[in-house]
């Protein structure tokens, strides 16, 4: 049971408050629809991707690199700002770039649980409670935007416009500046 709590908490607090990148690609899945339930499932399918490449990559089936994944976990946050902005709803195919960025972003995860370790005689559970932890991070922040944001505004006229858009750029911004940084690393 203590490891179990220990991944957990890992899991968490990989989202919350050391993935800023994490918090990022959460917050602009959540601003192209506001609505709890669209978001909710396509985190939801972004977490089951991210599991999975994380399973194979911590079960040492798949060896990502680092060098092609933290530019491309950057690149996904790119995306999803700039489809933000020039989008006006959620598309039946964006599930499945989401999927994709969530295989994507499990490998990010395989690359910081590696350097912490799961121990063999527990490794599912510990995999099941990380993943668990990082869920639970995940929805924290999509609660906090929606209740500090789109609950008040999302119905307005001018949301879009006064704090979609600026906030999608600002993420966008930051997003391009670590898809630079991390390529020039390469």
């Amino acid at each position: 049971m203590e490891n179990i709590i220990k991944y957990l908490q890992l899991g968490f607090t990989h989202v919350i408050p050391l993935g800023f990148d994490h918090i990022l690609f959460i917050l602009s899945v959540f601003f192209l629809s506001s609505k709890l339930k669209s978001v909710v499932i396509q985190c939801s399918v972004f977490t089951v991707a991210h599991s999975l490449s994380l399973g194979f990559a911590a079960a040492g089936l798949l060896i990502p690199n680092s060098n092609y994944v933290e530019p491309l976990i950057a690149i996904s946050i790119l995306y999803t700002a700039i489809e933000n902005i020039v989008s006006q709803k959620v598309n039946s195919w964006r599930l499945l770039i989401i999927f994709g960025f969530g295989l994507i972003h499990g490998f990010g995860f395989a690359t910081a649980l590696s350097e912490i370790g799961i121990p063999k005689n527990q490794f599912f559970s510990s995999l099941l409670s990380f993943n668990l932890g990082v869920e639970i991070g995940q929805i924290t922040i999509i609660l906090l935007a929606y209740f500090l944001i789109a609950k008040w505004f999302s119905g307005k006229i001018w949301y879009k416009e006064r704090i979609v858009y600026p906030i999608s750029t600002i993420i966008g911004c930051v997003a391009l500046y670590w898809t630079i940084e991390r390529i020039l690393v390469i």
